[in-house]
This record gives C-alpha cells, sequence and structure tokens, in this order.
C-alpha cells in the first residue's frame, strides 16, 4: 500500500487506461449484482442471517462500483472554466468515499461479532446450502479482488485499488461466513466471532491506508523529499538555469502540479527566458511521471533574499520619461534607437543603444558615455549603471 502516492488520475489523454478501468468496474458490477441476489434469496431460503447480512456487505460493492463509474465518467473530461486544473480530484474524492465506506464496513463486522460473542445463541444453525453459497461467494470475490488489483496496478490508479480492496473486504467478509456456518453446523458458534473482528481490524487498516493519502491530497499536501530531490536535479540539468528556490507541488489525482522559481541570467532576452522556462516544464512533465503540468516563474536573480524589492522601481514608461529630460542637453540622444532595462538588486541599470554616425572618431564614444552615465544618474539616483552600446 505504500505506492499510492505514485498513482495517476484517469484521463482522457489515456483512453486505454479509462477504457480498461470501464471494463474491470462493469465486470465487477454484475458479478456484485449476481453475488447480492444468490446470497440474499439463499440466505432467506436457508435460514442464515449472516448470508444475508454478506449480501448487504455486497450490494455496498455495488454501490461503489457505481460510484468509480461516475468518477471515471467525470475525472476523463478536459479541463474548463470552472474547472481549470482538470476534474482529476473527482478520483481522489472517491477514493476517500470508498476509504470511509471500508471503515464503515469494518465497525459493523466488530460490532455485529461483539454481539455473537455476548449472545451465541442468537445466530439460528443454517442450511448445508448455505455454507456452499458462502464458498462460492468467497471464490468468486477472490477472484474479482485479484481481476481489479491487476488492472489498478496495470495503470497504478487509487480508485481501482480503493474498488479492488473493497471486493477484498467483502471476500474475507464471507470468510467469516463461511466460518460463522461451519461452526454453527458443528456448534461452534464463537468462531465466527473471533474471525469477524480479526477481519474488521484488517479492514479498518486498509481503510486508513487508502483514505489518508486522499485526505493529504485533498489539503495539498505536496510531494515527497526523494520526488522533490529528482524535480531539482531535472529543473538544475536544463542549460541556462543558474538555481532555483519557492519550489512547490501539490498533488491532483494521484499525480502532481510543481510550482518553481528558476534563476536565469540577467542579460538574456524575454524570448530566450520564456524558451528556458518551457524546457524546464517540458523536461518535468516528460522524464517524471508524476508530474502532470508546471508553472516555471523566470528570476534574474534570488528573490527571496533581504534586496530592495524590484517593485518599488520605476516602470519603463516613467524611466523613458525621465530620461528624455535627461538627454535633452545631448544632442546624440535623438538617435538612440533602442533603451534596455535591467531591474536586479533593487537598482536599475540601463543600456543604450546608438549608431556609429553619432561619433566623429572612436575617441569620442568614452566621453559621450560619461556625458550620458552623468545626466541618467543625476536624473535618477536608482539608476545603478548606464552602458553605451554603438552599432
Amino acid at each position: 500500500m505504500d505506492d499510492h502516492s505514485h498513482s495517476h488520475a484517469i484521463d482522457a489523454s489515456d483512453p486505454e487506461r479509462y477504457a480498461a478501468s470501464r471494463r474491470v468496474t462493469w465486470v465487477s458490477v454484475f458479478t456484485n449484482l449476481v453475488l447480492t441476489v444468490v446470497q440474499f434469496v439463499i440466505g432467506v431460503l436457508g435460514n442464515s442471517q449472516a448470508l444475508v447480512a454478506d449480501s448487504i456487505h455486497t450490494l455496498s460493492d455495488l454501490i461503489s462500483d457505481f460510484m468509480v463509474l461516475f468518477a471515471l465518467f467525470h475525472s476523463k473530461k478536459a479541463a474548463d472554466a470552472e474547472h481549470p486544473y482538470g476534474h482529476e480530484r473527482i478520483e481522489t474524492v472517491t477514493t476517500l468515499l470508498l476509504g470511509i465506506m471500508l471503515f464503515a464496513v469494518g465497525v459493523g463486522i466488530i460490532v455485529r461479532a461483539g454481539l455473537r460473542v455476548l449472545d451465541p445463541e442468537t445466530l439460528p444453525v443454517p442450511d448445508l446450502i448455505t455454507l456452499w453459497a458462502a464458498l462460492f461467494t468467497l471464490v468468486a470475490k477472490e477472484a474479482l479482488f485479484r481481476y481489479l488489483m491487476h488492472t489498478a496496478n496495470r495503470f497504478d490508479s487509487n480508485m481501482l485499488r480503493a474498488n479492488a480492496w473493497h471486493s477484498r473486504s467483502d471476500a474475507v467478509s464471507s470468510l467469516v461466513v463461511v466460518a460463522g456456518i461451519g461452526g454453527s453446523l458443528i456448534g461452534f458458534a464463537y468462531l465466527d466471532a473471533v474471525a469477524a473482528v480479526v477481519v474488521a481490524i484488517m479492514i479498518s487498516k486498509v481503510a486508513f491506508d487508502l483514505g489518508w493519502p486522499a485526505i493529504g491530497e485533498l489539503v495539498d499536501t505536496g510531494l515527497d523529499k526523494k520526488q522533490l530531490q529528482h524535480i531539482r536535479r531535472v529543473i538544475l540539468d536544463v542549460d541556462g538555469v543558474r538555481e532555483l528556490h519557492l519550489l512547490r507541488t501539490r498533488r491532483t489525482g494521484g499525480r502532481a502540479l510543481v510550482d518553481v522559481h528558476i534563476i536565469v541570467d540577467e542579460d538574456i532576452s524575454v524570448s530566450e527566458g520564456h524558451y528556458i522556462s518551457e524546457t524546464v516544464r517540458a523536461r518535468l512533465v516528460s522524464e517524471i511521471g508524476v508530474v502532470m503540468d508546471a508553472l516555471v516563474h523566470i528570476d534574474p536573480e534570488d528573490d527571496t533574499q533581504a534586496v530592495i524589492p524590484v517593485y518599488d522601481l520605476p516602470s519603463r514608461a516613467t524611466v523613458l520619461a525621465q530620461l528624455k529630460t535627461c538627454f535633452k542637453d545631448i544632442d546624440a540622444a535623438t538617435h538612440i534607437e533602442q533603451v534596455t532595462l535591467h531591474y536586479f538588486g533593487g537598482r536599475l541599470r540601463v543600456e543604450v543603444l546608438l549608431p556609429l554616425t553619432v561619433l566623429s572618431a572612436p575617441a569620442d564614444g568614452a566621453d559621450l558615455a560619461t556625458r550620458f552615465r552623468r545626466a541618467a544618474t543625476a536624473c535618477n539616483p536608482l539608476i545603478d549603471a548606464l552602458d553605451l552600446r554603438f552599432h
């Protein structure tokens, strides 16, 4: 049960998985429907209250099958305006509900067993045919469990695991019925109660193992330390990524969404930064199976450090208006072709692109650069540096 954290949601992007999940669930529906009718009819005719009670348990399996079909139908839907992150958590909620049902079944068995221990005479002596019916049910439910679990493991689905274990709980419940009927036939009715308590404890443990991870997912529990380390390695292996911080994950339908800030060189273009971020996202999705999608934020520096916030600096429109005023006495400023701003460390660095035609001689470049820098820093003291480039 410790591999539940690595399951994947059943969605339309994996039609084989979805079709297989529907197929095994319909097999479970048919099996549980037949067993419910057989157990109830033979239980009533054969004077076995235990077999009748077990038919009610099988009916709960039938209800859980329809819950799974409902979740399969909805969880395969693509994201929409109301559910921008998709419908995968429908599977999570269904898994939790099935876990709760399992726990309720375990408690019910304990209560029933306790009543039998207190008054074993209340258990009527059944007919022999009820023993055969219970044995048939036991074999059928165990076979159904193995069939469902095989598909659940093949496609790594928590929801199908939950339904499989519900079938197993009914199988062990049928084992209790076999023991109870057999014990009644030979005069040892208390054996049914003892077996029931053991089975109920096992069922309750399974319910906890299924329900607790689902609760963790619903409250946005992140991936474990090993998976986070894997994510870090994949991100840092991408060319252009210097470091990363603010890595966050959350589960949805057994898969995970990733949010991360990556640090890139401050001098790269916007398009290169976008290219690097898209490369990070694509590699996370392709190389780490549990990751469904990733949101990658580009930083030129570690903005978690104690620096002056960049949002306190003036915007581009404000800076350009200031520079236009500052450079009004510099004739070459009328030939500026491009201004690039770098917001870094709570300061502002400016790059100005000019044509070579503004220079009478190559040596004039240094003097012109000095004039531009003095004018810029006098106009805005937050401008840390100004670089002149010619082409």
